[in-house]
């Protein structure tokens, strides 16, 4: 399988993060909704080689990609994670102590494109990752893009959507059709957006890494 050639080919996953996919696959259907293994590890490079000290992370679910920024930030660096739901946080909270970051981690309960509106003006972000509804991935690149800093980094998962970004018609029931439009409109609105340079890699449903000019 060309996946497992994939993991073999890149640094395993630490103990931390080995152990809160363990945990997440434990839950059953909602493991579906995880950030794939590969993943992590690139969302903790790209923290490290940017130098991040503040991350954005739409989407937390069992706080896994809360966990791979975390490890790659800077032991006084912050990720701001939301959701609108709390019912995985004991989980969440229990890895990230684990890991000895869970003082590196502000979980905010409530609409992310609300906590996005809530940061001060004077607050510096580093990166901001977009995993949430897919319905709101135009709300929240909007309120994204503003917040980087110059060099910051806005990326967006599940940008292929299972390939039907190629032909949203194609998808099986009315929602995901609808989440296949909206995907692919915010596709094209980001690789045209003169604030931007942009690439889109197809690790797992895909990912799209952009730079703020």
């Amino acid at each position: 399988m060309l996946r497992e050639y994939l993991l073999a080919s890149a640094t395993p996953p630490d103990p931390a993060v080995r152990g809160l996919i363990a945990a997440t696959e434990g839950l059953g259907e909602v493991a579906g909704m995880m950030v794939p293994a590969e993943q992590l590890a690139l969302l903790t490079l790209l923290t490290r080689i940017a130098g991040a000290r503040t991350v954005i992370d739409i989407g937390t679910l069992t706080g896994l990609s809360a966990l791979a920024f975390a490890r790659g930030l800077s032991a006084d660096g912050k990720v701001i994670t939301c959701d609108n739901s709390d019912r995985w946080l004991a989980v969440a909270r229990a890895h990230w102590q684990g890991a000895g970051v869970a003082d590196r981690i502000d979980f905010r309960l409530g609409p992310a494109a609300r906590t996005l509106r809530a940061l001060p003006e004077e607050q510096v972000v580093d990166i901001v990752f977009v995993d949430a509804d897919k319905l709101n991935y135009p709300t929240y690149y909007d309120l994204a893009v503003p917040l980087l800093r110059p060099g910051g980094l806005l990326l967006l998962d599940n940008v292929l959507l299972d390939g039907f970004v190629t032909a949203p018609d194609l998808a099986g029931d009315s929602l995901r059709r609808k989440c296949a439009g909206v995907m692919r409109e915010v596709n094209a609105a980001v690789a045209a957006d003169d604030r931007l340079e942009v690439v889109m890699l197809p690790v797992a449903d895909g990912v799209t890494i952009a730079r703020k000019r």
